[in-house]
């Protein structure tokens, strides 16, 4: 695999690049560029459910992305040291009844040497929101 810059050990402006590359790919709900960002046996953890490896990755997020509709995503930089990277995020959806939520949480990365990332396990909680409460647009 070519490798993905930048590449660990970070620093805090190579960690903020990493991470508005992968805000801008999950923003575009397309499962196949988003699991391009990870390595071939990546380790997921995503609230309860374990992933494993690219395939399952796209399955995941195309489920992901059935569900949560309007999907809109913000990241902010956290801390990094080495190959890791913390990240505090929150994201918009609706289901299909027309429901708005927003969903709050931590993640941590974990990177190879050539910056695809091997590990992400992933904290979320889910609050109901209004329209009019919505921030992400």
């Amino acid at each position: 695999m070519d490798p993905r810059p930048p590449l660990p050990p970070f620093t805090e402006e190579t960690a903020k690049q990493k991470i508005q590359m992968a805000e801008d790919a999950w923003n575009s709900k397309d499962p196949e560029r988003v699991a391009k960002a990870y390595t071939l046996d990546s380790e997921w953890r995503n609230r309860s459910e374990f992933i494993n490896g690219r395939e399952e990755i796209v399955a995941f997020l195309k489920r992901k992305w059935a569900r949560e509709l309007d999907y809109r995503l913000k990241k902010e930089y956290w801390a990094h040291s080495g190959n890791r990277i913390a990240v505090r995020f929150e994201y918009e959806w609706h289901d299909e009844a027309g429901h708005w939520f927003r969903s709050y949480g931590n993640e941590n990365w974990e990177f190879d040497e050539l910056g695809y990332m091997a590990k992400r396990y992933a904290s979320i909680n889910d609050l109901a929101i209004t329209v009019s409460e919505r921030k992400l647009r």
